[in-house]
């Protein structure tokens, strides 16, 4: 299968573009506005080719079907208010898609906008194969096996402070910070503030870090896929106490009016970032929590937990889209349409790829060390 990797030398296309590169039953196409740059890694990984490709022009079906693409992956982020461009030009051009999405708009209108289109074509459109809510979906899901009841779903993210960072990731979180955020909460929806409000997150292999609330997909998808009760929230939590509260400052801010755009800050904050490095590490994870009624209508509290070192963190959003290409070169048949990665992968699946990066994983019953404590 030909795949494109459209943004391929970028901080997750690399990564993504690094493993198919592998894969004897994909030919890979390193894709963006650099050509020069899109050639050069691509010649770095031996068996891909580089291509100069503008997503933007009106042509850009055209080139899909001139370069004999049979599957997108768009990693060119940020995904908040970018429009639906790049899939339907996938969809004239007969193409599979998937992208790494976590702007809740996109992800959450995607498949009322894009489902007839990529029917009519017979080709699948897979929107947030990224960690969320690829992998958040199949952690809920391998938790909750048989539950009778979901009350509480709270998920936070800890990136390592020297992980690799990218201008687009940063731009996208600044996009929403101070502003209103939709949050299902004590079983209604409630406004709350983008990364105002820090709280203490507890993990199992990490110190404890303050998280603020995030706009993502889960917060509107969840509460009706996993019919929640009570709460559904994501929180992000950096590991410098001082850089989280920073992003509180100016969340406060703009809700006073001082700030209109935080995003316009992103490549200042990007580069100036490093100037924390010496107080942070290079271990990263995540954290899913549940609690509800157990296949036995007992209460249950469980929680999942994942530790990356080394820096290896930004793999976990890319994972999703490397499973899903592996299953469509394989010829594996998905069914035609547009629909958000929502528990289309099993966390048995990702196992191989945390082990490939030394990631630990970890399931807390939560409810027995409560008692036990």
């Amino acid at each position: 299968m030909k795949v494109m990797v459209l943004g391929g030398y970028g901080n997750f296309g690399q990564r993504i573009c690094r493993a198919l590169a592998k894969d004897v039953a994909i030919e890979l196409l390193v894709a963006g506005r650099d050509g020069p740059r899109a050639v050069a890694f691509a010649t770095s990984l031996g068996t891909a080719q580089g291509l100069a490709v503008d997503m933007c022009r009106a042509d850009f079906p055209e080139v899909l079907s001139d370069n004999g693409v049979e599957l997108m992956i768009h990693t060119a982020g940020p995904f908040q208010g970018q429009d639906y461009n790049v899939a339907l030009a996938c969809a004239q051009a007969g193409v599979h898609y998937i992208d790494l999405a976590d702007g809740r708009r996109y992800v959450c209108d995607f498949s009322a906008t894009m489902h007839a289109a990529f029917v009519a074509a017979d080709r699948v459109a897979i929107t947030g194969a990224s960690t969320v809510p690829a992998l958040s979906s199949a952690v809920v899901d391998a938790l909750c096996v048989g539950w009778q009841q979901l009350d509480t779903l709270d998920i936070c993210i800890a990136p390592a402070q020297t992980a690799p960072r990218g201008v687009a990731t940063l731009r996208a979180v600044l996009s929403y910070c101070g502003a209103p955020i939709q949050v299902w909460n004590a079983g209604q929806w409630q406004t709350h503030i983008g990364w105002a409000n820090p709280q203490r997150v507890q993990f199992h292999r990490l110190r404890p870090r303050l998280g603020a609330l995030c706009d993502i997909p889960d917060l509107e998808l969840f509460p009706s896929h996993y019919q929640v009760r009570q709460r559904v929230e994501f929180r992000a939590a950096v590991e410098v106490g001082v850089a989280q509260r920073a992003f509180a400052l100016l969340a406060w801010l703009r809700t006073v009016g001082l700030l209109k755009r935080p995003a316009v800050l992103a490549g200042v904050l990007n580069a100036s970032a490093k100037v924390f490095d010496p107080l942070g590490s290079r271990l990263g994870g995540m954290v899913v929590r549940v609690t509800g009624l157990d296949a036995d209508g007992r209460p249950g509290a469980r929680a999942w937990h994942i530790a990356a070192d080394n820096d290896h963190g930004p793999e976990i959003p890319c994972m999703a889209a490397i499973l899903l290409a592996r299953r469509l070169a394989s010829g594996e048949r998905m069914a035609s349409g547009a629909y958000p990665c929502l528990s289309l992968h099993t966390l048995a699946e990702y196992a191989p790829e945390f082990a490939k990066w030394g990631m630990v994983t970890d399931v807390v019953d939560e409810r027995s060390a409560e008692a036990a404590s």
